[in-house]
């Protein structure tokens, strides 16, 4: 897929500029409030928010990618470090945070370095949408407390669910002035979106810092930011005690499959809307190193969020250089405008976090699952799990969940059996097929799964149970047309299945054998199953070498 071009000259130019105005607007209120979620001083998200855009500017291969802290890594970071004992106070937890985004940085440039570009296909697509569902909920129903300016009563908080209950529970204890604040923000946020090339957001953000400068919003009990430090820019490692960076180290895992399945979504779905071509392993290796950075400098995680990147889209971003421009507007920001920032409303902050998240909650993709009638139990289980047991450990189970229910199928394969159609050379299923039937005396057979460690001996199992069961077979045709190579599990079950058929009087020939499986074969077991007489490129051919010679099986050897 060639990648689109871009409009030319000063076109461009301008396109990019206003993309780059448009991310910055989005993620600089973004990375304050996600600090919030991560339990972490403001600096610390706008220095990895710097970091990102630059280094995926020298290394990425997005035109529209926004690398900056995420809401998802902010919560998923907070719940990290809180399982980590002995980890309390801003300082403490700044150091935990800073040697998880480091350790796996480190990870997805090794991944990288494997050529491990693919593994967010670890992770199943409704697995994937029920975790961003109610981690969007999860987030969205913590940003409560601020939008409302409510106090939680010990536990309230403890699952999305309780908060939700309780926040709507007290509707007296709510504080009209910031829910106004929150209701005007968001009103004017949802207006200003319908003109995609305005930063909404930064906009929005101007004019509550204007309100509550000249409406003097703090006296009518509106709680604003407050004050927060401009990023030092030193190089440094995390002062952790060898068991803090072993349970860190456990923990990295998790965040490495959030950071680039999020971030690969955001881009891919991007690139095959407009055409462009993204190489998986390069994006791999840019959110390594822009993690690995981000952690050196004391930063948060970085990942290309749907917001910021989606943004950055419909702004007419053309290449790179509009996560420059936001880049640039950020230091500026910082520079220049800090004793301003400070003035801005906490309400504000919690609708900047809702707006960014709004397409999350959308339940098309979970009603479009659902629809399929494929996979709801992992649908709905990844909700259950976050929503009941955390962002963290509902992730983990999340993951496990795929991985289940990966070996499962793997673990108990479909084996299928195939007719030859009216007399062709085609052979396909009987079941589904009225005109394809059995060869007297033969049986042939197709698992419709790679062949592997988890699933050779169900096979093997299998293929002998269907040759007892039909009375008169002398002849075994197993088709491998699934299995591009065999591990040393699926190789001796293969042996093992020959030596079992032979000594029940029949003989096993292998179709559609892929050449790094006939090389095995041919190694292991030279004038028995992996001679060329027994390995053919085609059903139709080994079906006809029992025609040509219908004798008794070969011995093996």
């Amino acid at each position: 897929m060639a990648e689109a071009a871009p409009p030319a000259g000063s076109e461009s130019h301008w396109s990019d500029l206003a993309a780059g105005l448009c991310v910055a607007g989005i993620l600089l209120p973004e990375a304050v409030a996600y600090a919030g979620l991560a339990h972490l001083p403001a600096v610390h998200a706008l220095s990895a928010a710097m970091v990102g855009l630059l280094v995926y500017f020298l290394l990425g291969g997005s035109r529209f990618a926004a690398v900056a802290p995420t809401s998802s890594t902010a919560v998923l970071l907070a719940a990290a470090v809180a399982t980590v004992p002995g980890i309390s106070g801003g300082a403490a937890i700044a150091q935990a945070t800073a040697a998880l985004v480091m350790m796996a940085g480190a990870l997805l440039l090794l991944l990288a370095w494997a050529g491990q570009g693919q593994l967010s296909a670890f992770v199943s697509r409704p697995v994937l949408r029920g975790f961003a569902f109610a981690l969007a909920v999860t987030i969205v129903a913590k940003q409560l407390p601020d939008a409302l300016r409510l106090e939680l009563a010990p536990g309230a908080g403890s699952n999305p669910v309780r908060l939700l209950a309780y926040a709507f529970g007290h509707v007296g204890s709510w504080h009209l002035p910031s829910l106004g604040i929150a209701l005007v923000a968001g009103a004017l946020v949802a207006l200003l979106r319908r003109w995609p090339r305005l930063p909404a957001s930064m906009i929005v953000l101007v004019l509550s810092i204007a309100a509550s400068r000249w409406l003097d919003l703090p006296a009518w009990g509106v709680a604003t930011v407050g004050r927060f430090d401009r990023p030092v820019w030193r190089l440094a490692l995390p002062d952790l005690a060898l068991g803090d960076w072993m349970r860190l180290g456990e923990l990295a895992f998790g965040l490495v499959v959030l950071v680039f399945a999020e971030s690969w979504g955001s881009i891919r779905s991007l690139a095959l809307a407009r055409g462009d071509s993204v190489d998986a392993n390069r994006e791999l290796r840019a959110l390594g190193a822009c993690n690995l950075a981000a952690g050196l400098f004391n930063g948060m995680a970085v990942g290309a969020g749907f917001s910021a990147t989606s943004a950055s889209a419909a702004a007419g971003a053309t290449s790179r250089w509009a996560g420059l421009v936001a880049l640039v507007v950020f230091a500026l920001a910082l520079q220049f405008a800090l004793p301003a920032l400070e003035l801005l409303p906490r309400a504000v902050l919690a609708v900047a976090v809702i707006s960014a998240l709004w397409h999350a909650l959308s339940p098309r993709p979970l009603v479009q699952v659902w629809r399929m009638g494929r996979d709801r139990g992992l649908l709905v289980g990844a909700i259950a799990a976050v929503l009941y047991f955390g962002v963290l450990d509902g992730m983990l189970m999340s993951i496990a969940l795929s991985i289940v229910a990966a070996l499962r199928r793997f673990s108990q394969p479909v084996v299928h059996e195939l007719g030859e159609l009216d007399s062709t050379r085609n052979y396909i299923v009987i079941e589904s097929h009225e005109g394809a039937c059995a060869a007297p005396g033969l049986i042939v057979l197709r698992p419709e799964e790679p062949l592997f460690f988890a699933s050779a001996e169900s096979v093997g199992a299998e293929v002998l149970r269907r040759a007892a069961e039909r009375g008169g077979v002398h002849g075994v045709v197993l088709s491998l047309e699934e299995s591009a190579d065999l591990d040393s599990t699926a190789a001796e079950c293969l042996l093992e299945l020959d030596q079992r058929l032979h000594a029940a009087g029949r003989r096993l020939v292998l179709a559609r054998v892929k050449d790094p499986a006939r090389e095995l074969l041919g190694r292991l077991a030279p004038q028995g199953l992996g001679s060329p007489q027994r390995l053919f490129w085609s059903v139709a051919d080994a079906a006809a070498s029992f025609r040509a010679d219908p004798g008794p099986p070969p011995p093996v050897i």
